[in-house]
């Protein structure tokens, strides 16, 4: 449907519901789904690369005083909610927004403007026709969760976590918008928060660095996690094309920002992606510029 100019926070929303949906179960509005243990995550995996630096992963010394390249910062953020319970469904309310911050003079300001999104999310199928209609009723956006083939049973938390799903990749949407805006406009190398590979047109372009902080998913074969977790600050893994399914092929490499010493052995790591090049000489040089 489409949202109204109605208040959409998750207070206005809620005092709508409670109208709409009398038998609901409201609630008070704690902490947030992200912040619980229903957050869904990926199962830790790991995913061989196509090396295209060597014939086996190493560390590389990363040379030279670090000089600042990006001219601006990509970063989204999502907060959710569970709004009421109907028959033992969570309808959830999220926030999700993006957002370009531009570096100048040493300040930062606002690219354009922030994408925001207000919305509900919840399994419609499974919910009674009355508080189906009331939904649609309510003023905002509503997105079915339903569709999720990945819901596995009616539990609540199964519910909760198909909700985070969706708003995770609405805000992904809203980030993936954003780049591609930076990019048709070409102003300047951009710092991604995240991978780049769900565009081509990001993953594409020479402006455009992804830096991944999580790390469920590594890319290396298992007799390289040694190499990988013994990396120093100010080192480098050898660089591999990263070849997920349905996504973009991108050029990553690992990078140890601070040492780990009496932490786990992914403390301190990111993982950099940039646009694949074809030629062994573009590999090195691209590599040493975009870390700096």
């Amino acid at each position: 449907m489409t949202a109204s100019a109605r208040d959409a926070s998750f207070h206005a929303v809620q005092r709508r519901l409670a109208t709409l949906i009398p038998d609901a179960i409201p609630l008070a509005g704690g902490a947030t789904l992200e912040l619980g243990r229903q957050f869904p995550q990926e199962k830790p995996r790991l995913d061989p690369p196509e090396l295209i630096e060597g014939g086996a992963v190493r560390a590389h010394a990363v040379p030279g005083d670090p000089v600042a390249r990006f001219r601006a910062f990509l970063d989204g953020t999502q907060t959710s909610r569970v709004v009421q319970y109907v028959a033992g469904i969570p309808v959830v309310h999220a926030s999700v927004a993006a957002v370009i911050r531009v570096r100048n003079d040493r300040r930062m300001r606002t690219w354009r403007e922030p994408l925001v999104s207000r919305a509900l999310y919840a399994p419609l199928g499974m919910l009674p026709d009355g508080a189906r209609s009331a939904l649609m009723e309510s003023g905002v956006e509503v997105f079915d969760t339903s569709v999720n083939p990945d819901i596995e049973s009616i539990h609540p938390f199964a519910l909760q976590d198909a909700a985070l799903t969706s708003v995770q990749r609405h805000r992904s949407a809203l980030e993936r918008e954003l780049a591609e805006e930076w990019v048709s406009a070409g102003e300047g190398d951009l710092y991604m928060d995240g991978g780049i590979s769900e565009s081509a047109d990001v993953a594409r372009s020479p402006l455009v660095v992804g830096v991944v902080k999580t790390h469920q998913q590594l890319y290396v074969h298992g007799d390289d996690l040694l190499t990988l977790f013994s990396l120093r600050a100010g080192e480098r893994s050898s660089v591999a094309r990263v070849s997920p399914r349905t996504r973009t092929p991108v050029m990553s490499w690992y990078l140890r920002l601070r040492d780990n010493g009496g932490r786990d052995p992914l403390w301190g790591l990111v993982r950099v992606e940039c646009a694949a090049v074809e030629s062994g000489s573009s590999v090195a040089a691209s590599t040493s510029a975009k870390q700096k």
